[in-house]
C-alpha cells in the first residue's frame, strides 16, 4: 500500500478498534464514539437533508447517508449495502473512504479525478457496491 492508503488504513483500523492501535491507547472510547455518532439535531438532519435533495446535481448523490460525527459523515439509514453505523467521508477530489463497525471493515478508493463529472461518483458507488457484494457471509 502506497503511505496515503496504509495511514487511512490505520486511522479507521484504530476507530474501529476503539481508539487503540494495536496495544497503544491513542484516543478515548468516549472520543470515538462522539466522533463516529451523529451529532446533528433532528432539524440539523432535516435541513441536510434538504440540502441533499436540492444539491443532488452538485455531487451526484454522494454523502447522503444522514448525519455527521465530529470530523465524518454517519450512516443513520440504510439507502444501499452500507449498515446503519458506516462512518468516513466522500472527498471532492474523488475519494472514498469509510469504516463499518457491523462488518469491522474499512474501504478506501483515492482516485484524484475530481468530482466534475457523474463519472467519479459513479466509480465511488460502483467501489462499494462491489465491496460489499463481496463480503461472503
Amino acid at each position: 500500500m502506497d503511505s496515503t492508503v496504509d495511514d487511512y488504513h490505520h486511522y479507521f483500523r484504530m476507530l474501529l478498534n476503539h481508539g487503540m492501535h494495536g496495544t497503544q491507547r491513542i484516543l478515548s472510547r468516549r472520543a470515538v464514539e462522539l466522533m463516529t455518532t451523529n451529532r446533528l439535531t433532528p432539524e440539523q438532519l432535516a435541513a441536510r437533508e434538504a440540502w441533499g435533495r436540492n444539491a443532488v446535481h452538485l455531487a451526484y448523490g454522494l454523502g447522503q447517508h444522514g448525519g455527521w460525527g465530529f470530523g465524518m459523515a454517519v450512516r443513520t439509514y440504510r439507502s444501499d449495502y452500507a449498515p446503519v453505523g458506516q462512518f468516513g467521508w466522500d472527498g471532492g477530489s474523488g475519494t472514498t473512504t469509510y469504516a463499518d463497525p457491523h462488518n469491522q471493515l474499512v474501504g478506501i478508493l483515492l482516485t484524484q479525478t475530481g468530482m466534475s463529472t457523474p463519472d467519479s461518483a459513479r466509480a465511488n458507488l460502483d467501489f462499494w457496491t462491489t465491496l460489499y457484494q463481496a463480503i461472503d457471509d
